[in-house]
């Protein structure tokens, strides 16, 4: 019976410790608080503003992606694009830009595929109106016109621009090949020529199986359309 008096009067006397000790703790702060000149007060309110500043420019940095250079809000490259150009549109695009280099009419295929999105929106459905909008180019720039003062009124051009040349970039230029020389002694030469660079990935002679399935719908992680052209070949085949 003694040993649970004592017991319960410990606990007591803990408990009031406990609680004499808080309240000093907190005396303590309020006075250090009060101390505090109204200077130091305000300094350390704006030291906590300029930290959510950055917190804030931090977080639009990570949701432009991660865009530190660019203008406030700005992205500096392009998220997402379909590629909706037509086989016919980038045949006839291919031709006058093949035929017509070296010359004051030369356009790059590039930019008349980007002149034509630019007016439709990027849809190449219609060929007549393709080729419409082909004509009316090539006859601006016969004319002497320049190309960028005929878009500079264009708002997407520089934006069909920069996706065409994501997907065709590099497959038309000037390129060299070996060629037999003109007099017939056997010998071949190295020609520069200007034309299609893009060529068939898969060594001569070797097996393979295809499907023309450039522009064919993909679902697997999202809907979208395919710009490749798959070719299945066996495993150590040269390409």
């Amino acid at each position: 019976m003694l040993k649970k008096v004592l017991f319960v009067n410990l606990m007591i006397l803990l408990v009031f410790a406990g609680a004499s000790y808080w309240m000093e703790v907190g005396h303590g702060l309020r006075q250090t608080a009060a101390e505090i000149s109204p200077e130091a007060q305000e300094e350390h309110a704006e030291e906590t503003e300029a930290d959510e500043g950055e917190g804030e420019e931090q977080e639009k940095q990570a949701d432009n992606g991660g865009d530190t250079d660019g203008q406030e809000g700005q992205d500096d490259y392009i998220r997402w694009v379909d590629f909706l150009v037509s086989e016919f549109a980038m045949s006839e695009a291919y031709e006058y830009d093949r035929d017509t280099y070296g010359t004051d009419a030369h356009i790059g295929w590039i930019d008349l595929l980007a002149w034509t999105a630019a007016h439709t929106g990027g849809s190449f459905d219609d060929d007549r109106e393709v080729m419409n909008l082909f004509t009316e180019l090539e006859e601006e720039i016969g004319r002497g016109k320049a190309l960028e003062k005929l878009t500079a009124d264009l708002k997407y051009f520089p934006y069909y621009k920069e996706a065409y040349t994501a997907v065709l970039g590099g497959m038309v230029g000037e390129f060299e090949i070996e060629e037999a020389k003109e007099d017939g002694d056997g010998k071949k030469e190295w020609v520069k020529k200007y034309g299609l660079k893009a060529f068939h990935p898969i060594a001569k002679g070797f097996p393979y199986s295809d499907y023309d399935d450039f522009g064919v719908s993909r679902s697997y992680g999202y809907e979208r359309s395919h710009l490749g052209h798959d070719m299945m070949g066996q495993t150590g085949t040269p390409i």
